[in-house]
C-alpha cells in the first residue's frame, strides 16, 4: 500500500512524504504506483526546478519527501492540487492508496 502523507502546519499544506507500492499489480505493470508517482514527481520538480522554492527533497526507491522550507503561495496552491489529486486517486483504490495527515515526515 502506498501511504501518501501531507504535512501541515495548522490547514496549511507544507509538504508530503510518500512511501511504500501500490501493490494493484506486478512491478512495471502497476498503473497506481505509476499515477502516484508520476503525481509526486510532477509536485516536487514543479516546486524545485519551476517555482525554484526551497525545498528539502529526499528521494528513495519506494519513497519521496518534499518538505518545503520557506512556504510560498505558489508551492502551497500545487500541494493543495496535489492533495485533491491524491485523494482522487485513493478514493478510486482505496486498497492500495492510504491519505494521511501530520507534522513530522515519519511516513
Amino acid at each position: 500500500m502506498v501511504r501518501f502523507k501531507f504535512l501541515r502546519s495548522g490547514k496549511i499544506n507544507t509538504g508530503f512524504v510518500c512511501s511504500g507500492h501500490a501493490g494493484f499489480a506486478e512491478s512495471g505493470q502497476d498503473i497506481v504506483c505509476a499515477a502516484v508517482s508520476s503525481a509526486a514527481y510532477m509536485a516536487a520538480n514543479t516546486i524545485t526546478d519551476i517555482y525554484r522554492a526551497k525545498a528539502q527533497v529526499e528521494v528513495e526507491d519506494g519513497f519521496m519527501s518534499v518538505v518545503l522550507t520557506e512556504a510560498d503561495e505558489q508551492s502551497v496552491n500545487l500541494l493543495s492540487g496535489l492533495e485533491a489529486h491524491i485523494r482522487a486517486l485513493a478514493k478510486d483504490y482505496p486498497s492500495s492508496i492510504k491519505v494521511i495527515y501530520g507534522g513530522n515526515t515519519n511516513a
